[in-house]
């Protein structure tokens, strides 16, 4: 069965300043999260161009987190089948992300993502049919929140207390009860999360782990945009794109890769969003 949720992820920045902070945070994360065998091979990184949608940055990255499986899916599944294939089409403010895993050839998850200068009370930014609207549940993400689940131990390292947390270069913080309502600047991500993987007997199971997974991984990588906030303040996106490849480069020489990003054998770019 097919389901939809939308997470609203609201920050205490500006639209303009989240674009930087984003691509700040996916670049150390990725250095942070790969070591040995397991992390993020970055296989392409490139500009596309869309008729409709403008210029943008297209990705093509495999994730390789077998460590991190639920023992469920452990007794039936190989080590590999955690190897996730990702492609992402970002014409900031919106964002489209492809998720396919290689093992479960069914398997399919798509993300979309509309930001926003709100606290994310818009109600459909998607522009959902009726149809789509009565399917889909909608779950609001505090980056302050201190609630955990086991994927947020899987996934999570960051424990930064923001209701006790100062940016010393902008002031910003801490985050109180109700900062969403207070905050200025503000934006939200709001991210539509499509998943299917028809499978009788654990395709529900896996649907919701995946879910599970997803949820804590938008609020690690969005506390991490916070916490990391006089890190990146200030930045150029031209210096962001530095980062970038010097990221990309590191990550493929630890992970044994050539250090050129590289197309994958024949794969067909759709510049699509």
């Amino acid at each position: 069965m097919v389901q939809i949720k939308e997470f609203r992820i609201v920050m205490p920045m500006s639209l303009e300043e989240y674009q930087v902070a984003q691509m700040y945070m996916v670049a150390k994360m990725q250095q942070q999260n790969s070591n040995g065998d397991e992390g993020v091979d970055v296989l392409e990184n490139r500009p596309f161009e869309h008729d409709v949608f403008g210029r943008g940055q297209y990705t093509f990255k495999v994730y390789r987190f077998q460590s991190k499986a639920p023992a469920w899916l452990k007794t039936f599944a190989p080590a590999d089948a955690l190897v996730m294939h990702e492609e992402a089409w970002n014409s900031y403010p919106r964002c489209k992300t492809v998720i396919k895993c290689p093992y479960f050839t069914k398997f399919s998850l798509t993300i979309e993502t509309v930001h926003k200068a709100d606290n994310g009370r818009s109600d459909n930014v998607h522009n959902l049919s009726e149809e789509q609207l009565a399917a889909r549940q909608v779950e609001v993400l505090d980056i302050a929140s201190t609630a955990r689940d086991y994927w947020s131990y899987a996934i999570a390292s960051n424990n930064v207390d923001f209701s006790k947390f100062k940016s010393k270069r902008t002031g910003r913080g801490p985050l109180s009860e109700g900062w969403q309502d207070r905050c200025n600047p503000v934006m939200t991500a709001y991210k539509l999360v499509t998943i299917d993987a028809p499978y009788w007997g654990f395709g529900y199971r896996l649907e919701q782990a995946l879910l599970a997974g997803e949820r804590a991984l938008f609020l690690e990588s969005h506390r991490n945009c916070f916490d990391w906030i006089d890190e990146w303040f200030g930045m150029t996106m031209q210096q962001i794109r530095e980062i970038e490849q010097q990221s990309g480069s590191s990550l493929n020489e630890r992970l044994g890769k050539p250090t050129s990003m590289t197309t994958k054998e024949g794969f067909e770019s759709r510049c699509f969003l």
